[in-house]
């Protein structure tokens, strides 16, 4: 066994060995690219119809991947992508890259992973690498994808290693790619751990191992619950400023010269996308299986989710005041997804804005230059057309997500009130301009 390790070693270390990355979303496409780039073959596994048929045309679907990029590493041979777990027999390393959903609303769904973890059990290469990469309750590695190889005849450390490390891609953002992203690593054995700090050190600049699978779980979640915490923490305080007459803005911008003690955070209509508002519930769920209740976690979530309707009061105060009945308004919001600059729905707070105006009588319709058309439930809109008439049928635009691209001095120019909470006319006075 010693030599097969060191020789699975060497060949980690002269980029000599083949790759599965099985899930080819927002987390495992830019990784099976980054491996590609770097001279790896890689296979995806992706059971959506859609994805593989625009892999096979050679078309991205995601922000961060190009299609130049795509084209590039699928005509050099270098990644392809099938439906059939049967490639994993020939590969070395496999990466599971699924989704990791709630059940409701604070039960962790792994059923993907589960899934996933059967079908290579079937076709697992003998001493191949496994990583877990979805994002999930700490001891799922260790307590669940475990045991599902061990019931199917394989032994860790001889027929194959184990391991976790948390994905941190962070769609859109380009000053951080994969490769600049620091990977964290914990492996199920010290053999395990040394093999995966290998195979990311081909296309990540630096690799940071843990002392265990278990510790690299709690490591995703500590991160997006700080995130979670503090982005619910301003947010309170600005539904508190709001009552005292005081602008959570300037707060925000007066504290953060304060060279030290202090990180900004600003609030916001809601937090969507697939990690922070369902990560720290995993934490949450596991933890009350010690007998633990984190408090701070619950209240936290509670606050977030609260905001979308925040934001519809708001609105409402803001119509009553100029004598406009909610019921009776026509509302724009502008940008449904979930963050800026990201053709991409997931959570998004904009769509509970949507749903909430309309349940209150609101005729609510939207502008979105990444989202021409929106079906999603009982919602059923095309993007309204941003022009100067169009903003003035209009008796409040709601700026929901901050694109790039979008004209606001025509929305400042042509709209008869804006509700901002994206503190996009920053410093602006005027009137109909409200800022959450």
């Amino acid at each position: 066994m010693a030599n097969k390790f060191l020789s699975f070693k060497r060949r980690l270390a002269r980029k000599n060995f083949r790759v599965a990355v099985i899930g080819l979303g927002y987390v495992g496409l830019p990784l099976a690219v980054e491996f590609a780039r770097k001279g790896i073959e890689v296979v995806g596994i992706e059971i959506d119809a859609d994805r593989l048929k625009h892999i096979a045309g050679k078309r991205s679907y995601i922000s961060d991947i190009s299609t130049k990029e795509l084209r590039r590493v699928s005509g050099g041979g270098k990644f392809g992508a099938t439906a059939d777990f049967a490639a994993l027999s020939s590969v070395d390393v496999v990466i599971i890259c699924v989704p990791t959903p709630l059940k409701g609303k604070y039960l962790p769904d792994i059923t993907y992973i589960e899934q996933a973890v059967t079908s290579i059990a079937r076709n697992l290469r003998r001493g191949s690498l496994v990583i877990l990469e979805s994002t999930t309750y700490p001891g799922t590695t260790e307590e669940v994808i475990l045991p599902l190889l061990k019931n199917h005849g394989l032994v860790h450390g001889r027929d194959f290693y184990l391991s976790f490390s948390p994905e941190r891609i962070d769609p859109g953002n380009r000053l951080y790619p994969v490769r600049k992203i620091p990977k964290v690593v914990g492996g199920l054995s010290r053999e395990a751990t040394e093999l995966t700090e290998l195979v990311y050190r081909n296309i990540i600049d630096e690799v940071i191992p843990v002392s265990s699978a278990r510790t690299a779980e709690a490591v995703k979640l500590l991160e997006n619950t700080f995130r979670l915490i503090n982005i619910a923490a301003i947010d309170e305080l600005s539904m508190m400023a709001h009552k005292m007459g005081i602008d959570i803005w300037e707060v925000i911008r007066a504290a953060s010269t304060k060279p030290f003690g202090f990180m900004p955070f600003y609030p916001g209509p809601g937090v969507g996308g697939h990690c922070i508002p369902k990560d720290p519930l995993y934490l949450y769920w596991k933890a009350k299986h010690f007998g633990f209740r984190s408090r701070f976690i619950k209240l936290a979530s509670d606050i977030i989710n609260f905001m979308p309707e925040y934001v519809v009061e708001r609105v409402a105060e803001e119509l009553k005041s100029i004598r406009k009945p909610l019921a009776k308004a026509k509302v724009l919001v502008v940008g449904v997804t979930y963050k800026k600059d990201i053709k991409d729905l997931r959570k998004s707070p904009s769509i509970d804005i949507i749903t909430i105006l309309m349940k209150n009588g609101a005729k609510a319709s939207y502008h979105d230059p990444l989202i021409p058309f929106l079906k999603i439930s009982h919602i059923n809109l095309k993007s309204v057309e941003l022009t100067r008439a169009a903003l003035r049928r209009f008796d409040c635009v709601v700026i929901a997500a901050d694109h790039s691209c979008l004209d606001y001095g025509l929305i400042l120019k042509s709209s008869n009130l804006i509700f901002d909470t994206r503190n996009v006319y920053k410093g602006n006075r005027e009137r109909k301009v409200v800022r959450l």
